[in-house]
């Protein structure tokens, strides 16, 4: 029999459709991989251009720029905060210890538009105390740091922070930096990204500046891909030969036994 036709016959015909589906998954998966690897490509440049770009001062018409598009760029801000409204980031690390992270709105000097900053990680002990106005910053302050995006949600987890209603009591601590709900129990509108704030010279916190690591690599995908790649030719060629040689074990088994032995009759 044709080995094409032995693989869609009724002994081989599950173990085809299994191939078969195992080589579509792995494809599927391969492609998945680049699709990731593009994805990790534009985002590292467009964080690269960010990164390159001069340093954006929030005043005059930076401030009709569309900031949450420019996220990784250095950016300097003057202002004075306004600790009344001010907030904690719940779940944060400095090193192995537990605390928060303060999020102050920061009223800019010029315009009177205001911009939230994230002022550093302060301890657990202070954090749950509410012990805040220690760290306050009072007068006229100069913001170094990068812009940052919004969160609404986080990556992994269905963890939301709830949205706050009129009448409703102020959220001090949140999950995330969500700016459009924190602008609901703010007495006035924030721009579409924060600040965090660098460390700088000479600074004996806490709150104690950080920011994020950044890794502009393009990943382990390119890898994932050729493995998915490879499984697939092996289960789509591999099988094939597999069901070839079966079939020349079966058709060896069951030639006539004349063709094996000779009789031999004397007199």
């Amino acid at each position: 029999m044709n080995t094409f036709l032995a693989l869609f016959s009724r002994r081989w015909i599950v173990a085809t459709l299994l191939v078969l589906g195992g080589s579509a998954l792995c494809i599927r998966l391969g492609i998945w991989q680049l699709d990731r690897l593009d994805q990790r490509r534009a985002f590292n440049a467009r964080v690269q251009a960010q990164l390159d770009a001069p340093l954006l001062e929030l005043k005059s018409e930076a401030l009709e720029a569309d900031l949450y598009n420019m996220e990784y760029r250095s950016v300097s801000a003057r202002g004075r905060y306004d600790f009344t409204h001010q907030v904690a980031l719940r779940n944060q690390y400095y090193g192995s210890e537990w605390g928060a992270h303060l999020i102050t709105p920061l009223i800019l000097e010029e315009s009177g538009e205001a911009i939230l900053v994230d002022r550093g990680w302060i301890p657990a002990a202070d954090f749950e105390a509410g012990d805040w106005g220690k760290f306050d910053e009072p007068g006229v302050v100069q913001v170094d740091g990068w812009l940052r995006r919004p969160q609404v949600k986080a990556e992994l987890g269905s963890r939301r922070d709830p949205t706050p209603y009129p009448g409703s009591a102020p959220l001090s601590a949140w999950y995330f930096i969500n700016i459009e709900q924190m602008a609901g129990q703010m007495p006035y509108p924030l721009l579409g990204a924060y600040i965090q704030q660098s460390p700088q010279p000479g600074w004996e916190g806490p709150p104690y500046r950080t920011q994020p690591t950044l890794e502009l690599s393009e990943g382990p995908h390119m890898g994932y891909a050729l493995q998915w790649f490879t499984f697939a030719i092996i289960l789509g060629g591999g099988y094939p030969l597999f069901v070839r040689r079966q079939m020349g074990r079966q058709g060896a088994r069951q030639k006539p036994a004349s063709q094996h032995n000779s009789t031999y009759s004397g007199a």
